[in-house]
Order: C-alpha cells, then structure tokens, then sequence
C-alpha cells in the first residue's frame, strides 16, 4: 500500500509498517543497520496534513507516524515522530486497526488534529486527560464505519 493509500483510507490511531524491500544488514555493520531501520519500521498514525502552498512552494500532504516515547519513572522526556510525504517510494502496511469503540483523543478539533493519545473506552480517555494538559483537546469515539474504511488493504483501489 503506497503513502497516498494510507493518507486516504487509513484511520488515526491505526498501527502502520513500512518498508523498502532491501534485506535487512548484519548486526555488525551498525551505519548500514541504523539507515536501513530508519526506513523499515513501524508506528502508529497519529497525523495526516493536507497539501500546503507556501510562497510559490507546494508542500505534498503527509503522514506521521509515532514510533515510540523515551523517558522512565513515567515521565516522557522524548516522543519520536516521523513524518513520510504521500509521494513516499516505501511500502505501507497496515498491521491493526483502532477497535471499534475505543476513543481517539486529538490535541484540537478539525481535520489538522494530532492523536495524541488512543484509550480503550470513553471513561478511560477522560482519565487521561485529567492528568495531560491538552486543553483543545477533542474525544472521538471510532465507529464500526470508521473501522471498516480501507479494510480490503488497498486492493481495490490499487
């Protein structure tokens, strides 16, 4: 499934890998190893921005996927993002889809919203926010509909 497919079909919240096709290198050559995991891995999606024109410039829409937090004692000191132009030469595949009924919460309402965090039920998600500071912050529940979209992997479109 190519950037495009999964900008266009795919939910927030969804659980995507991507790759390149080249073999993955030996544990020894650790540069060749760091590229190659730089452009085979997985996140969950988390944004999709729409083209933008800046200046004479035209940005292509994007997607970012969120690999991971560091931090310890349950303090995150960093959130590892990576974003990937629709026009991206990689493979996209979609491991999991958000449940139905579990709850989406975006940083602000509209299409330009950031998951920021996926709870099990609505109770749960308002737990969370009580103790995070996202005061625009928006809860979507994910319906069967919603769930659905894009299930068939791209195939029919593709």
């Amino acid at each position: 499934m190519s950037a495009q497919l999964i900008f266009d079909r795919v939910p927030l919240g969804a659980l995507v890998r991507y790759a390149d096709g080249s073999p993955r290198p030996p544990e020894r050559h650790r540069k060749k190893l760091s590229a190659w995991e730089n452009r085979n891995s997985s996140g969950r999606l988390i944004a999709k921005r729409a083209p933008a024109v800046v200046g004479s410039t035209t940005l292509p829409a994007s997607i970012t996927l969120h690999k991971g937090d560091f931090g310890s004692g349950g303090v995150i000191v960093l959130r590892v993002h990576q974003t990937f132009s629709v026009n991206s030469d990689l493979t996209f595949t979609v491991v999991e889809r958000p449940a139905i009924g579990s709850v989406l919460v975006l940083d602000r309402a509209g299409a330009g919203g950031e998951l920021v965090h996926l709870a099990e039920s609505r109770e749960a998600a308002q737990t969370w926010l009580k103790s995070h500071g996202y005061p625009h912050a928006v809860l979507h529940e994910v319906t069967a509909d919603e769930a659905a979209i894009g299930a068939d992997g791209g195939r029919a479109a593709a």
